[in-house]
């Protein structure tokens, strides 16, 4: 069986490195596999990577759009940012009609984009680390550069592929 697919939004580089920094301070290093990420879909077959690929291709044809940062969300054993888009929103319940008979339980659910900087840790730490960003917390706008596509290799993800969002592409539909 090939291995899955993950599907993620990608932020600018000024966010993306200041999430980095956050998941580097916070996150077991033992666990800590991966960059900051948003992710969109958990796991999608990995046999419809053609497919996905130029799914994702197409839906990033599109302007860049901004993602509001929200608010600091306890995980319970983690800390993770909120954000909030309408254009996220429809960008990926249009992935996921497409998708729909792929979609793992995970996938179904309601999505509730963020980026997690800190899991796997006792709740007294994740409490403490949530006190302390929360109480520092103001709201913020961070621009959407486009989707990436993953394959899950058991913990680490090996990059497939980049979609950048195109300024002069098309505009959605509402």
């Amino acid at each position: 069986m090939t291995r899955p697919l993950i599907v993620t939004l990608l932020l600018d580089e000024e966010a993306q490195q200041r999430f980095d920094r956050l998941r580097e301070a916070h996150f077991p290093p033992e666990r800590n596999h991966l960059a900051a990420h948003v992710t969109l879909f958990h796991a999608l077959p990995g046999e419809e990577l053609a497919t996905v690929d130029a799914d994702l291709a197409a839906a990033a044809d599109r302007p860049p759009f901004p993602v509001q940062v929200t608010g600091v969300r306890s995980l319970g054993r983690g800390v993770a940012y909120t954000l909030a888009s309408a254009e996220l929103a429809e960008l990926r319940a249009g992935l996921a009609a497409a998708w729909a008979p792929w979609l793992t339980p995970q996938d179904r659910q309601r999505h509730a984009p963020h980026v997690t900087v800190q899991n796997k840790v006792d709740p007294a730490v994740a409490r403490a680390l949530h006190a302390d960003l929360s109480a520092g917390f103001v709201p913020e706008v961070v621009p959407a550069r486009g989707l990436g596509l993953w394959r899950y290799l058991g913990g680490p993800w090996e990059p497939v592929a980049e979609h950048p969002f195109r300024p002069g592409g098309r505009t959605p539909s509402r």
